[in-house]
C-alpha cells in the first residue's frame, strides 16, 4: 500500500477514534478546561498526530496510549464529583481578588496577574473604575466574577418597586430569507400575522436577512440591503402616548366640571394614571 494512502487511512482512523473519545468526556473538554484537561487534551492530540503520520509507529499502541489519558480524565472527573478535596486538586479553587472594596495584592500575585491584567479583565465585566467594585473573584476556569457596590449596580425594576411581566426568550422566526414555522408557532402568531407585519414595515420576506419576535410581540428584522432603514417599532412609543393622553384628559375634565363629586374623581383617576406613567415610562420608551 502506498504511505500516502496508510497516512490517509491513518489520520482518518484516528478522526473519528479521537471524535468519539471527546464526545465520551463530555462537553466540558471543550468549554471551560481546568489545567488538567488542558494538558490531557494537548498530549491526546499530539499522540494521534505522531501515530497517524508516524509510518514507523505501532497502531495499537498508540490507541492504547489515547485510551489511558482518555481513562484518567475520566475517572478523576467521578472522583471529583464524590469528593470535594479531589475536586479543589484537579479543579483548582476561585481566588478572592478583591474584598469588601479592597484590592488583595497578595492573591493577585500568588495568580500571577499584574494590575494591568487585572484591569483588563475588570474592562472586559464592563467595570472601568476599581472603586466601584465590592467583591471579584478569579474562577478555576480564569473568568473573573464581579460584583459592583449597591450605588454602582444598575437600577432594576425590583430596585424601583415595579412588578414587571416575567421574560420570555426571543424567537428567531426569519433566517436567511426562509420563514421558521416553528418558532413563528412557539411565539404565538401565524403567517397572516407575519404577513401583515411585513406589509407595514414595506419589506418581503426574502428581503429579510433575520426576524425576531420578543416576549411583547414586536417584529424587529435586519435586511440584506443596509441602506435601506426599517421603522422602528412604535407599539411602546404608542401606547405611553395613549396613556399620556389620558391621564391630560381626566386633569382636563377635573378642571372644567363644576360637579365636587366629578371633580374629585377625574383628579383621583389622574393621580392613579400619573403613579402608573412614572413605573411604566422607563418601560415603555
Amino acid at each position: 500500500m502506498p504511505e500516502w494512502l496508510l497516512i490517509v487511512i491513518r489520520s482518518f482512523s484516528f478522526l473519528v477514534i479521537l471524535f468519539l473519545l471527546t464526545k465520551w468526556l463530555g462537553k466540558k473538554q471543550i468549554s471551560q478546561l481546568t489545567l488538567f484537561e488542558y494538558i490531557t487534551g494537548i498530549t491526546i492530540g499530539s499522540i494521534a498526530a505522531e501515530v497517524s503520520t508516524g509510518l514507523e509507529g505501532n497502531f495499537i499502541y498508540g490507541v492504547l496510549s489515547m485510551a489511558v489519558w482518555t481513562v484518567i480524565p475520566f475517572i478523576l472527573g467521578l472522583l471529583s464529583l464524590k469528593s470535594r478535596a479531589v475536586r479543589n486538586f484537579v479543579e483548582g479553587k476561585p481566588t478572592v481578588f478583591m474584598k469588601d472594596g479592597k484590592v488583595m495584592e497578595d492573591n493577585l500575585k500568588k495568580e500571577k496577574f499584574t494590575i494591568d491584567e487585572f484591569l483588563e479583565q475588570l474592562r472586559k465585566k464592563n467595570v472601568y473604575n476599581v472603586a466601584d467594585v465590592e467583591f471579584a473573584l478569579l474562577e478555576p476556569s480564569g473568568d473573573l466574577d464581579v460584583l459592583l457596590k449597591k450605588e454602582s449596580q444598575p437600577v432594576t425594576s425590583k430596585v424601583l418597586g415595579i412588578k414587571v411581566a416575567p421574560e420570555k426568550e426571543t424567537q428567531t422566526i426569519i433566517m436567511d430569507g426562509q420563514l421558521l414555522d416553528e418558532p413563528l408557532a412557539t411565539s404565538g402568531y401565524n403567517r397572516i400575522w407575519l404577513n401583515s407585519q411585513l406589509e407595514n414595515l414595506g419589506v418581503t420576506i426574502d428581503n429579510v436577512f433575520i426576524g425576531q419576535i420578543d416576549s411583547y410581540g414586536q417584529l424587529t428584522v435586519d435586511l440584506y440591503d443596509d441602506k435601506i432603514k426599517v421603522p422602528s417599532p412604535q407599539e411602546k412609543p404608542m401606547l405611553l402616548a395613549a396613556l399620556k393622553k389620558c391621564q391630560a384628559d381626566q386633569e382636563l375634565f377635573a378642571l372644567q366640571t363644576e360637579s365636587e363629586s366629578a371633580k374629585k374623581m377625574y383628579t383621583k383617576n389622574a393621580k392613579r394614571l400619573s403613579n402608573i406613567l412614572d413605573r411604566l415610562t422607563p418601560l415603555l420608551k
